[in-house]
């Protein structure tokens, strides 16, 4: 399943929604999406789901791509 992960770039900044970034994590659960993403110093928000139409609006974007994290 693909997630679209809302963060921040840094853990020690105070969040600005002008700065807050997206990526595209492919894994099981959210719970598996934090752990992967648990070593990098990212301020995560928020993390959804994105499937059907959705992650088909998604793809049309050039700048997508799916990060496979092991």
């Amino acid at each position: 399943m693909i997630f679209k992960v809302y963060y921040q770039d840094s853990k020690t900044e105070v969040p600005v929604r002008e700065k807050t970034k997206t990526i595209f994590v492919e894994g099981e659960s959210e719970r598996d999406v934090r752990k992967k993403l648990a070593d990098r110093n990212y301020n995560i928000e928020f993390v959804t789901s994105v499937q059907g139409e959705f992650l088909e609006y998604e793809k049309q974007n050039e700048d997508f791509k799916v990060l496979e994290i092991e």
